[in-house]
């Protein structure tokens, strides 16, 4: 197998040289060198600092050279799910943190992996709302479980292009992106985003209706922050104290944004209330049919809807058609003629 290594800084080289294998043909490039690079190569490694915009830019390049490389590894220094996101919006079929050891980088490269990344501008339009997202995401967290005020503003405009995204390009498309590009919370929150922008492009809602809601599902689980990520990350079934932990996360959610400036009322009550059924028994404040908003009976189909289809590390996701059975069977929780009208985005759109 022949593998390029490309690299910010000619240590990093040294220290992927030593792990590959006697059947490996290795050659590498610094990034900003001038060597030409190699043609028809079996695998790329990549392994550059990330949060320097100059070598994403860079990268860039580099990975449209190796479009045909089966393996695009990219190694990075941060364990941080935004600088996964953001190897996975540059071509990336693995991304491994540093220290990294023989077993792990000889496994992605001969492991099943992502697919590679098909060309056209609707792959790069979805990559970058999802990006767009995830970025929004990770600043939005981090603002919420360190008491600071999140920016309203940049939420509204990772949503409205996720919106675009999903009219342009279709709903399959963008479950699609989010499944190969992230996971955890941030899948989550990105798969609900597109679901509910889809939804409501679906029953036809004006355009401030649809930036509403969109909004809403990029805030609605920020309480999450709050969370310990062993508890939102545990696989198999939680405990009593630990569910009753993962139910705090609406109200604290509300309690985050409240104060923050940009934020409207509809938003901040489908934040508190997307868990809330229309029987009463729902969370963290038992409301029933006549106190629940139009807004939020969307946003909590979007959600289960989202939760039963996302791609987790402990659980394979579950089919679209199997999810919106479960859905349709919630006869006393979910508003059914919502359900009905939500059947063509679930199957269909």
């Amino acid at each position: 197998m022949l593998v390029h290594i490309v690299a910010d800084h000619p240590n990093k080289i040294s220290d992927l040289r030593p792990l590959f294998g006697s059947r490996h043909v290795i050659t590498s490039t610094l990034l900003y060198g001038k060597d030409r690079l190699p043609q028809d190569c079996d695998a790329m490694i990549a392994a550059a600092d990330l949060r320097n915009a100059e070598n994403i830019a860079a990268l860039k390049t580099v990975s449209t050279a190796f479009k045909s490389a089966r393996r695009k590894v990219f190694v990075v220094d941060q364990k941080a799910r935004l600088d996964a996101a953001q190897a996975y919006a540059l071509g990336a079929t693995h991304v491994l943190f540093n220290p990294v050891n023989q077993p792990t980088l000889l496994a992605a490269l001969g492991g099943p992996g992502k697919p590679p990344e098909p060309a056209g501008d609707a792959d790069r339009v979805a990559r970058e709302a999802a990006l767009e997202g995830a970025v929004c995401l990770d600043s939005m967290f981090s603002r919420v479980a360190t008491g600071q005020q999140v920016d309203a503003a940049e939420a509204k405009r990772a949503a409205a292009k996720i919106a675009d995204a999903v009219g342009e390009n279709g709903f399959t498309h963008w479950l699609e992106t989010v499944r190969r590009h992230h996971e955890g919370t941030y899948q989550h929150c990105l798969l609900v985003t597109g679901t509910a922008a889809a939804f409501g492009l679906s029953l036809g809602l004006a355009r401030a209706d649809l930036e509403r809601l969109s909004t809403a599902a990029m805030f609605h689980d920020v309480g999450k922050a709050k969370i310990p990520s062993a508890v939102l990350d545990k696989p198999g079934r939680l405990d009593d104290r630990e569910r009753a932990l993962i139910e705090t996360h609406a109200a604290a959610g509300y309690d985050a944004l409240k104060g923050a400036g940009g934020i409207s009322p509809e938003i901040l009550d489908a934040v508190r209330h997307h868990h809330e059924y229309l029987d009463g028994s729902g969370y963290p404040d038992r409301l029933s049919a006549a106190d629940i908003a139009d807004l939020v009976r969307v946003l909590t189909i979007s959600d289960i809807f989202s939760a039963l289809i996302e791609d987790r590390r402990y659980k394979p996701p579950m089919s679209r058609a199997q999810a919106f059975d479960i859905l349709t069977g919630m006869q006393d929780k979910l508003e059914m003629p919502l359900v009905t009208a939500f059947k063509s985005v679930a199957l269909n759109r």
